[in-house]
């Protein structure tokens, strides 16, 4: 036969985690191939059915979605309240300085050119 070998249960001994962690999944994976009875599983573990099957059940619902697709590419950044009214404070004053900038325009205008105000404030 060529290509991987097949790796059972014992490979949750390989993962990062508690033993006791690595343990429950060992026996969780051994009760699914079909090596070990629940019965027995529980024996091993110490622990009623029932939890086991709230075990067993936990454990297949974390591995689906674990392999659930999700967006490709980085994350967007979440934005704070704070940083949020940082950008709107920043809109803010550049739309206040374009005001002044207008505003200073025009005082610098109606000095230079008195005569042209004087006669737009006249009526005929």
């Amino acid at each position: 036969m060529r290509g991987r070998h097949a790796i059972g249960p014992e490979i949750a001994e390989r993962v990062d985690g508690s033993r006791l962690a690595c343990t429950r999944l060992r026996v969780i994976l051994e009760t699914i191939v079909g090596t070990k009875p629940v019965k027995d599983a529980c024996v091993e573990l110490d622990i009623c059915e029932q939890m086991f099957e709230r075990y067993r059940a936990r454990a297949i619902e974390a591995a689906v979605a674990s392999l659930e697709l999700k967006p490709a590419g980085r994350p967007a950044k979440a934005t704070s309240p704070s940083d949020e009214q940082i950008a709107e404070l920043k809109e803010r004053i550049a739309e206040l300085e374009a005001e002044l900038q207008a505003a200073t325009l025009k005082a610098e205008l109606a000095a230079t050119l008195p005569r042209l105000a004087g006669i737009a404030g006249k009526k005929p």
